[in-house]
């Protein structure tokens, strides 16, 4: 349970594309929707379910409640009567399982030797459709989760990002932590999380995916007579996130540490938008592989610090670029300049030819290594079609990619660096943000 980034080579990777085709789809009468990958040549099966919940669909009341719920449909169904007869089970078959939350989904996953497929999709038909939350659970397993609170806590290269959104999107559900509050979650009853479930746990917000070794058409007939029987009901929906920013904008949390983690970014789009493919150049030009502008700039030039990377955080409604690193303390502002002046440069130079074939033939390559086994492909294809609801092969991603140009990555870079528009969050032993908010702008040409 956990929180959920030269033209010879060109042609090899366009080569080594894994021709996939895009997985037989079927809707059941109550509007579950089912996603089936064969995959023959693996010795292994995976199987996800998806629903379209998580903290963006929570009240300020109940924030973390999703987390929370993940975690106790592990605790014991009508049919496994605790944590423990479900973890043998699965132990008991070699099982990979787990399952996490993140702003929009939730999900619960096994992946196991292909013939006990048919003994994890009843676990984990059982565990969505019968899971108790007894009240003595819920209690036990507060400890936990605030446990994890407080192991996120103390892992500062991530909990700046949890203060970066929070400073981009403030009081609303985008701004608010997935795991939320200690003290809130701790107050949690037996009533809210059935509550909850009964609004967003419904077929028509539920994807079931499978990937692997197996036989479609009895595959296909489990998943029906197992979830096809759950009766239809309206979706609670989410509020629309509340995107617009006047100025720039600084977050500091004071810890006495040896290394400041920062994290710069401003607004971009959502997933469905056009720039798309190009922030993914964009990400991967600035942040990712030791030949990028920012770890060499940032990491090898400088000597700041040891991690430095990019990426484009899409989501269905809004969308975040950013940059974070680890640096030493005393020359934070100076890794907050360098990168700004990186991100001028998209705005003010088209990226050379070389650079860009180089940073497309290394996120088609990364993609291509990324999907290696089946619980990578129940990911790919599962997320795919909860948030964007478009599903596209392999091939067709590289094929999108290889179509950006030097001028898209310029025009999507002029659009979202604004001066108005940087956010910085901190972490380290620093108090005032006024020392950081001069860094904030782009030069003007």
């Amino acid at each position: 349970m956990f929180l959920k980034t030269d033209s010879h080579r060109s042609v090899f990777l366009l080569c080594y594309t894994l021709h996939m085709k895009k997985p037989i789809t079927k809707k059941l009468p109550n509007g579950l929707r089912m996603l089936l990958v064969p995959m023959p040549e693996q010795g292994t099966t995976t199987a996800l379910v998806l629903v379209e919940t998580g903290s963006k669909y929570e009240s300020k009341n109940i924030n973390g409640i999703s987390h929370f719920l993940e975690h106790m449909c592990f605790k014991g169904t009508v049919n496994r009567s605790s944590q423990q007869i479900i973890a043998e089970e699965l132990d008991g078959l070699g099982a990979e399982f787990n399952a996490f939350t993140g702003h929009e989904y939730t999900g619960y996953y096994t992946k196991v030797a292909a013939g006990y497929l048919p003994r994890v999709l009843d676990l984990l038909s059982d565990i969505y459709q019968h899971s108790l939350f007894k009240q003595e659970d819920i209690d036990q397993e507060k400890g936990a989760i605030v446990g994890e609170i407080d192991m996120y806590e103390d892992m500062p290269m991530r909990k700046v990002h949890d203060l970066f959104m929070q400073l981009v999107y403030g009081n609303q559900p985008a701004g608010w932590p997935i795991a939320g509050p200690k003290k809130l979650v701790t107050t949690f009853t037996r009533e809210q999380f059935l509550s909850y479930r009964k609004a967003q746990y419904v077929p028509n917000a539920t994807t079931v995916v499978v990937a692997g070794k197996f036989d479609v058409k009895k595959v296909s007939k489990f998943i029906e007579s197992s979830f096809g029987k759950i009766k239809k009901a309206p979706k609670a929906k989410k509020l629309p996130t509340t995107d617009v920013q006047s100025k720039a904008k600084v977050m500091l949390e004071f810890k006495e540490s040896d290394q400041t983690h920062i994290m710069i970014g401003v607004r971009s789009f959502p997933l469905s938008h056009a720039s798309y493919y190009p922030l993914m150049v964009l990400s991967g030009i600035l942040g990712s592989g030791m030949s990028s502008r920012l770890f060499q700039k940032v990491r090898t030039e400088m000597g700041l610090g040891y991690y430095v990377r990019a990426s484009n955080d899409a989501f269905t409604d809004h969308g975040i670029f950013s940059a974070a690193a680890g640096v030493v303390n005393e020359r934070a502002k100076d890794a907050v300049s360098a990168i700004i002046v990186e991100f001028q440069r998209l705005k003010d130079e088209l990226v050379g030819k070389e650079e860009l074939e180089k940073t497309k033939d290394m996120l088609a390559g990364r993609l291509v290594l990324g999907l290696e086994s089946s619980d990578e492909y129940t990911e790919y294809y599962g997320f795919q079609e909860i948030l964007r609801k478009k599903l596209a092969t392999p091939d067709e991603v590289i094929a999108k990619l290889r179509k950006v140009s030097a001028k898209d990555v310029q025009d999507v870079a002029q659009q979202i660096f604004t001066s108005k528009h940087l956010n910085l969050a901190l972490i380290g032993p620093w108090k005032e943000s006024n020392e950081f908010l001069p860094l904030l702008t782009f030069s003007k040409k």
